[in-house]
């Protein structure tokens, strides 16, 4: 099998590692073009330090890490190895880091990776060059090491050549050929290339590539600081290229390797400096190597002082070179993988670094060949994730730059994001600020977590206080509003819930050809239902609303539904999506009062038998025509009611005049959190994602085998049977011991699983914490143990769900 015709742009170590991975798989008409010489192409690449560190909050990034660990040291090139295996040791030297360092242990240990923490002693025999008195312990990854980025680009070149791949060096691109949005090949300045499908791995220039083809990467080129010291006498006769482990000083922002009888050093402590891509030259023997721009050392200077105290050997070297070298950057952090929304067959493999290129280049051919990608999970890298305000240059500079700033720093899960904010409103905005709204952002929403202006809902409550780490951005008077909403009613803002629309005479059809579920059900059901990938992957959880008989409004969980249902329409133009977020507003009414509020409002029948559990109606509330969907994600009575954004503030003073007089309040995310867990409502992107099934999930009774065909049916059928993990929930006694997420789960001493979605339970009044489990230690009564930091939390496995199991508050 050769496959279709594939043009990958760039021959770094991600296109490098791309061409060979998609000739494994039998695609083998296969062209890598590059505008500079192989290996050594003048990109990131060929400048990359290679540190490998793989402890990383992401599950994915860290897997992805993982595999670009274990191909490196299967490849060499004339025996000279790719990857030297030498561990990787992160030190602290302030109380605070060394805390971070026990969470960061946690995430390595949750996924799987070996690693330890060490004391400062134990630094300091495997680093006998760190000052003692500055150290105040460690996180050793033995597996973590070295990557020769040239040699691993040499070696995966000869391997793909050796399959078929064609390599082109120095060809410029200068175009993407398109027809009719489908990518035709790449005009470069020595002729054109035909392709089916081309893949833009251009690094520091994959924004201009790009931007060839109709796509905003929001991608940021900066320059970083490498530097080289001379000879340091500590190490002379060292003969070896690298000995010690790889070491990070994140304190200070700073990191080190070995070569031979000197130390490199990288510093991200110095002012953003960031370059545009279209200012970044081309590859030529005239001049250096475009991705090396010139080192500034008055940058340096703090530094090469912080670097002399924690090694105090470098007193007797000095720095001989170095460079300001250019990385790309990106508003999360994390790479833009997949294909243009509006050219088909155009995709981007960017902002890739050394330690996840390998890792990359499986998961992109698997979803090049396969449709799907089986080895990672990709949504929090899929380029279509963004909206689009996170696509605007000023937005993309503020962002990218600001992750540079925070690439080492101590970051909290719910740290706010910085400027520029707020970019989002809901239309209760001013309402929300009058009540003293803590707010976090949420896709750009602004967003309440409480509201100051509960705190008299305290007087008579005992609210327990977590840990000081929990008890950043929290107030107790969380719990007060989730008490509140489960003994009166509470209004929620839900105006951040993506709404999408799907209209025309072929929407049903066309949504049960997408949906795990009946969804073409009589006008007014509203369904929860899943969208699988062909492999059986939940790609995502949404509810299904058909309001008319060609009209559907879909609750989604971000942009990347979006871009699945687009990639899906039907060629004859029955069915338009359109995202209708921005126009309309959501006001979430529930609790054992809600229908004392709603009903007296209304002509409309809102009793029980008027208005049926998970059924839709168009309304009027006051003066205000609304949506109202009998469903609700915190478990109790109530109503979720959409209205048009202008109308925003009348609703919301409408339903607040209405609630006041009987005990109602405006309650935040943080209450809706412990709800929503008491009731153990999956969250996407949390508590599953593509790598999971339904039966996994707990979300089986989403799906309908019984129903026509659908994407992902096949593989679950095939999945269904051999169920070896399970999404569980585990209570907590100790209210101090409250944990976030991402955390490792013990069974004794060995590691079993991770924390997915966590909070305190204030009607339970218990901890909460779920989990991916193996089945077989699923079981209810099941005893362990959460790594929280430095110690183990008591945990067992409980029924589910915690908060009323029979549904009669639901249905009531």
């Amino acid at each position: 099998m050769t496959g279709p015709r594939v043009v990958i742009i760039g021959a770094g170590v991600v296109g490098a590692a791309l061409a060979d991975e998609i000739a494994q798989r039998g695609w083998t008409d296969v062209t890598v073009v590059d505008q500079g010489p192989l290996p050594a192409t003048g990109g990131s690449s060929s400048h990359a330090p290679g540190l490998v560190f793989q402890t990383n909050s992401s599950k994915a990034m860290t897997e992805l890490a993982r595999y670009t660990v274990e191909k490196f040291c299967s490849l060499d090139v004339d025996g000279k190895p790719c990857f030297l295996q030498v561990g990787g040791l992160e030190v602290a030297t302030t109380p605070e880091r060394l805390t971070e360092l026990k969470r960061r242990h946690g995430w390595i240990t949750a996924w799987g990776v070996e690693a330890e923490l060490i004391d400062a002693d134990a630094c300091v025999a495997k680093h006998p060059l760190l000052d003692r008195a500055r150290v105040l312990g460690g996180l050793y990854v033995p597996t973590d090491g070295l990557a020769k980025a040239v040699l691993a680009v040499e070696a995966q070149i000869r391997r793909a050549t050796g399959n078929g791949v064609r390599f082109l060096a120095r060809h410029e691109v200068l175009d993407i050929l398109q027809d009719a949005g489908r990518v035709t090949g790449v005009r470069t300045d020595h002729g054109d290339l035909d392709a089916d499908i081309v893949v833009c791995c251009a690094g520091v220039w994959g924004p201009k590539i790009a931007r060839m083809a109709g796509m905003n990467l929001p991608l940021t080129p900066l320059a970083h600081q490498l530097a080289w010291t001379g000879p340091v006498p500590a190490l002379a006769g060292q003969t070896e290229e690298a000995v010690r482990p790889i070491l990070r000083h994140q304190d200070a922002d700073l990191y080190y390797r070995d070569r031979y009888d000197g130390i490199g050093i990288g510093s991200y402590g110095h002012r953003p400096m960031p370059v545009s891509a279209d200012d970044i030259l081309t590859f030529g023997d005239d001049r250096p190597m475009p991705s090396v721009l010139e080192f500034t050392e008055d940058d340096f200077a703090d530094a090469w002082t912080e670097t002399q105290s924690l090694l105090p050997a470098t007193k007797d070297a000095k720095v001989d070179e170095g460079i300001n070298g250019l990385f790309s950057f990106t508003t999360d952090n994390f790479p833009l993988l997949g294909e243009s929304r509006d050219v088909k067959g155009f995709w981007v493999a960017e902002a890739v670094w050394v330690t996840h290129s390998a890792g990359v280049g499986r998961a992109m051919a698997e979803w090049l060949v396969d449709g799907h990608c089986s080895s990672f999970d990709l949504h929090e890298c899929d380029v279509n994730r963004f909206e689009p305000h996170q696509l605007t240059p000023e937005y993309v500079l503020a962002r990218d730059c600001q992750n540079f700033v925070e690439v080492y720093d101590i970051l909290h899960p719910l740290q706010p994001s910085g400027d520029p904010r707020p970019i989002r409103t809901s239309p209760f905005y001013e309402r929300q600020q009058a009540h003293g709204a803590f707010f976090l952002e949420a896709n750009g929403w602004e967003r309440p977590h409480w509201y100051e202006a509960n705190s008299a809902l305290l007087d008579g409550r005992s609210i327990p206080v977590p840990n000081d780490w929990a008890a950043q951005y929290w107030s107790p008077i969380v719990g007060a509003e989730a008490q509140a909403t489960r003994e009166t009613v509470a209004m929620y803002d839900m105006t951040a819930l993506k709404r999408l629309e799907v209209t025309g005479p072929g929407a049903g059809a066309f949504l049960e050809t997408l949906t795990t579920s009946k969804v073409a059900k009589s006008v007014g059901s509203v369904t929860y239902t899943l969208l699988l990938d062909h492999g059986g992957g939940i790609r995502s959880d949404v509810t299904v609303a058909r309001l008319a008989t060609d009209r559907f409004q879909i609750g989604a969980n971000g942009n990347l539904d979006l871009d699945w249902l687009t990639r899906h329409l039907p060629a004859d133009g029955t069915v338009q999506v359109r995202d209708i977020t921005a126009g309309t507003c959501c006001i979430g009414l529930w609790g054992p009062l809600a229908r004392k509020v709603l009903q007296p409002l209304t002509d409309d029948d809102f009793s029980n038998d008027g208005l049926k559990y998970f059924r839709a109606e168009q309304a009027h509330i006051g003066s205000v025509p609304v949506t109202a969907m009998r469903l609700s994600y915190v478990g109790e009575l109530g109503w979720e009611i959409y209205t048009t954004a202008d109308l925003g503030p009348k609703l919301w003073d409408t339903l607040r005049t209405a609630a006041e007089p009987l005990g109602g309040v405006i309650a935040g995310r943080g209450a809706f959190n412990s709800l929503r867990l008491e009731k153990g409502y999956r969250s996407f992107g949390t508590d599953m994602t593509y790598e999971h099934d339904p039966y996994e999930a707990g979300v089986a009774f989403a799906v309908k085998l019984d129903k026509g065909d659908f994407i992902g049916k096949a593989a679950l059928e095939r999945r269904k049977t051999s169920v070896q993990r399970k999404l569980t929930c585990l209570t907590i006694d100790d209210p101090y011991d409250v944990v976030l997420g991402k955390e490792p789960v013990y069974d004794g001493e060995r590691a079993v699983g991770y924390v997915t979605s966590a909070a305190y339970g204030y009607t339970i009044g218990k901890g909460i914490a779920y989990a991916w489990l193996p089945a077989e230690l699923a079981v209810p009564g099941t005893a362990l143990r959460i790594g929280y930091f430095d110690r183990r939390v008591e945990a067992v496995v409980a029924e589910e769900p915690l908060f009323d199991p029979t549904m009669s508050r639901l249905r009531g």
